[in-house]
């Protein structure tokens, strides 16, 4: 059932990018409700999988997948549209890639290593959408609090990720190293 949930998510990611790009009244209507949709099953997949007992690893990267696929399909449909700067999709997608090249490979991790503010970040990634959904609907008033809100987004990105890099980059110099040839060859020197 929470697998069900999340693949939802992923699949309405293409037809929200559809209308986030669309203008209309119906569009914008349309934009909410799957923003709605799309909302409702990330904040009830994870619970669903707790209480079913069916929690895994790759169910949470599962999740995050989806939640990217969401989040940026729309960010970058509302970036082509003008209503957002380019560098956040453009972040989005390079955050969420660290994330997993730095869990996987670079950490030798069998799940994803989360990080406080990528969290904080991924959640908050949902409100630039609504905020141009509510601007394209209407309320006006709202624009200058949703151009704040992205460009703390970016730089929080930002943060995040050299938060993420040197991280990786202090575990690296603890990690034992490999020995190079030149030490190799010291060695069997006599």
């Amino acid at each position: 059932m929470a697998n069900a949930l999340t693949t939802l998510r992923l699949i309405l990611a293409a037809p929200f990018a559809y209308l986030m790009l669309s203008e209309g009244w119906g569009h914008v209507v349309l934009a909410a409700l799957t923003l709605a949709v799309g909302i409702v099953t990330d904040l009830l997949d994870g619970p669903v999988a707790r209480r079913r007992g069916t929690a895994s690893p790759s169910g949470r990267a599962f999740d995050h997948a989806a939640d990217f696929a969401f989040v940026a399909s729309g960010l970058a449909a509302g970036a082509a549209r003008g209503a957002f700067p380019w560098i956040l999709p453009l972040l989005v997608a390079a955050a969420f890639a660290q994330y997993v090249v730095d869990s996987y490979w670079i950490d030798r991790r069998t799940t994803l290593r989360p990080s406080r503010l990528g969290r904080y970040n991924g959640i908050l990634y949902f409100a630039p959408l609504a905020g141009d959904i509510l601007v394209r609907g209407g309320f006006r008033a709202v624009r200058p609090l949703l151009t704040v809100l992205v460009w703390v987004l970016v730089v929080s990105t930002a943060v995040s990720m050299s938060e993420r890099f040197l991280s990786s980059w202090r575990r690296r110099e603890e990690l034992p190293r490999r020995a190079t040839q030149k030490e190799h060859t010291d060695r069997r020197i006599p």
